[in-house]
């Protein structure tokens, strides 16, 4: 694997997960991998909305609720949904995302499904739809995929928690799909 490193995050009321990550995101960059799709390795970050969400996530009790989250990268949400006792999905686009979320779930006691999911075809994770939560944090980073995910986000559960720190794309995504509840960086959809 990549060089990593131990990061702590604390969660409400008194858990912390300990999560391992890509020390340098930057040295994963491919760049065949961004000519062909233009992919890059946002997963490798622990950025500030997934903390956010999986924080506001950490105080609540899922017990049995079926639980999925898109572009879970590190998935600190995936992870607190699990131990808040969700039935969790966790689906990003890249596999080594996916591969190190599923040790750092196992390293916190979590127990998690992952899959690899596109957003542009989204047929296979559709089928399992509704979900009782949907989780996204930090996805409307290129406007590319607010469209997308406006379309997508509604239909694949009643409840839809995004995360987000305010970037250009977020008000036009909030828009389209309305938010009834903000405490940013967190929305909740209608």
């Amino acid at each position: 694997m990549h060089d990593l490193v131990l990061e702590i995050v604390a969660l409400p009321p008194d858990r912390e997960l300990t999560v391992l990550r890509p020390r340098d995101s930057e040295a994963l960059l491919d760049e065949h991998a961004f000519e062909d799709e233009e992919f890059l390795p946002y997963w490798a970050e622990l950025w500030p909305s997934g903390v956010a969400l999986a924080q506001a996530i950490g105080g609540r009790a899922l017990k049995g609720a079926r639980v999925v989250e898109l572009g879970c990268g590190l998935g600190l949400p995936s992870i607190a949904a699990a131990l808040a006792g969700g039935r969790v999905l966790a689906t990003d686009w890249s596999q080594a995302a996916l591969d190190l979320l599923s040790d750092n779930a196992a390293r916190n006691g979590a127990k998690l499904e992952t899959a690899l999911v596109r957003w542009n075809a989204p047929g296979a994770l559709l089928e399992h739809a509704p979900f009782d939560l949907v989780l996204a944090a930090d996805v409307l980073y290129e406007r590319r995929n607010v469209p997308l995910l406006a379309d997508l986000l509604p239909r694949l559960g009643r409840e839809v928690l995004l995360a987000d720190p305010g970037r250009p794309s977020l008000e036009g995504f909030l828009a389209q799909t309305g938010a009834i509840w903000a405490r940013p960086p967190v929305y909740r959809l209608r």
